[in-house]
């Protein structure tokens, strides 16, 4: 099965945050781009580097996932695979 693409992943992750009642943007496009790549498009590890990221944003103390909080998640799920 082949991965989905950048702008597949984004509407991905967005839906996803709309489902949950979110309408604003949550993730920069910086970190959209880091969890497509880091993901290879790949659903499952598009949700546990999204979850990981909104984590590591909440413990920054920040609102909005940037590439900061993407690279953390990234380190944080491939420590763990």
């Amino acid at each position: 099965m082949s991965g989905l693409t950048e702008p597949e992943t984004a509407d991905y992750i967005n839906h996803h945050l709309t489902q949950a009642g979110r309408h604003d943007p949550l993730f920069t496009e910086d970190a959209i781009a880091l969890i497509h790549e880091s993901s290879r498009g790949k659903p499952r590890s598009i949700n546990n580097i999204a979850i990981q990221a909104l984590l590591a944003t909440f413990a920054a103390g920040k609102t909005i996932v940037d590439e900061n909080a993407a690279r953390a998640a990234v380190s944080e799920v491939i420590a763990t695979d």
